[in-house]
């Protein structure tokens, strides 16, 4: 099971868990092709992988947009022959807020990106993989099981679609022995997801700083989620369809737990609003 030699195409890729994942295939020795909705991050993220010695390109894409997702599917053939996996990672959050905090253009794009960015990678690359041969992979998160998200609400729900979505696809093309069809579950990540300009809800400012405890004690630090998720798309498709793979080990939830509930009672993070 190795990375070398094949060609993967990553959405969203241009910082964060993205261009992890993108850095540590392109490291294993795959051509890595990457995306995002700024031109100036796509240059500069294929400059530096080609600088470390990648074969590496990329496309303005926005996920939310099938003609676009069609657009880099087609890219990444032509310029580099074949496709071996696909990765669609863009996605967006809207903050730390009450759902009516959050405008409605603000979660019509949140939507748009984070479900339909995954059903149109599946709609464009499953026929090419379903004769090729290829791994689909996306990018999920909090919520997935379909537990409560609250002041993310609107991300948890597009997270527990994923999940569905993608056992969905799964058994639609189970019969194809040479499709692996799976959804991976990093957990918290100290990205810009969580930056100091993360929108908040006013109601909400004094439990901010819990998001910070809460990284600390559950967070996935950047590298080995590009590693792990290298480790899975380096599998022989087919091998493994259906499945969500997480990161947060019962282990680290158990430590995690203890100190939220430590913090908890020595007073260290703040009680959430009634």
């Amino acid at each position: 099971m190795t990375l070398s030699d094949k060609v993967i195409v990553i959405t969203g890729s241009t910082r964060g868990i993205g261009r992890a994942i993108a850095d540590e295939c392109a490291r294993q020795g795959a051509t890595v092709v990457v995306s995002s909705r700024t031109p100036e991050a796509v240059e500069r993220t294929v400059t530096e992988l080609t600088a470390s010695g990648a074969t590496a390109s990329g496309l303005v894409a926005n996920a939310g947009h099938f003609e676009e997702i069609e657009a880099l599917r087609d890219h990444a053939l032509s310029c580099h022959g074949r496709i071996d996996v696909w990765v669609s990672n863009a996605g967006v959050s809207n903050g730390y807020r009450y759902l009516d905090d959050e405008t409605a253009p603000e979660i019509h794009d949140l939507i748009t990106i984070n479900v339909l960015g995954q059903l149109y990678g599946a709609k464009a690359l499953l026929p090419y993989f379903r004769e090729h041969g290829g791994y689909l992979m996306n990018l999920c998160g909090r919520g997935w099981k379909g537990d409560a998200t609250p002041f993310m609400t609107a991300y948890g729900a597009s997270k527990a679609a994923s999940a569905s979505l993608t056992r969905s696809l799964a058994a639609e093309n189970r019969a194809h022995t040479n499709v692996s069809i799976n959804a991976f579950v990093p957990g918290m990540v100290d990205t810009d997801f969580y930056g100091d300009d993360m929108a908040c809800s006013e109601r909400l400012e004094a439990t901010r700083g819990n998001i910070r405890l809460a990284l600390d004690a559950f967070g996935t630090p950047l590298p080995e989620v590009g590693r792990r998720a290298a480790a899975l798309l380096a599998e022989e498709p087919g091998t493994t369809t259906g499945k969500v793979f997480a990161l947060l080990s019962p282990g680290r939830m158990l430590r995690g737990g203890a100190k939220m509930a430590w913090w908890g009672m020595t007073g260290r993070m703040a009680r959430q609003p009634k």
